[in-house]
């Protein structure tokens, strides 16, 4: 008897999946700033936050979908 659990998702699966995590995340800091009520800042509409954090955090995400579909080539 082999005493092996199978999953659905692989080791190869959950290092991609960690790799979209990493990506999101660093779309999510491109995406920060600093703006208080009292003080505006017009950094705030740099094209850092406006596109460049979001769609690298879009990527991520697509990333991420595309780790769980992805399908190791088996031996």
């Amino acid at each position: 008897m082999e005493n092996k659990k199978n999953f659905t998702i692989g080791k190869t699966n959950l290092i991609l999946i960690a790799i979209g995590f990493i990506i999101i995340v660093v779309g999510f800091l491109l995406m920060t700033g600093s703006s208080t009520e009292l003080e505006f800042n017009p950094d705030i509409f740099s094209q850092r936050r406006i596109t460049v954090g979001p769609m690298i955090s879009f990527f991520g995400f697509v990333f991420i979908v595309f780790a769980i579909l992805f399908k190791p080539k088996s031996k």
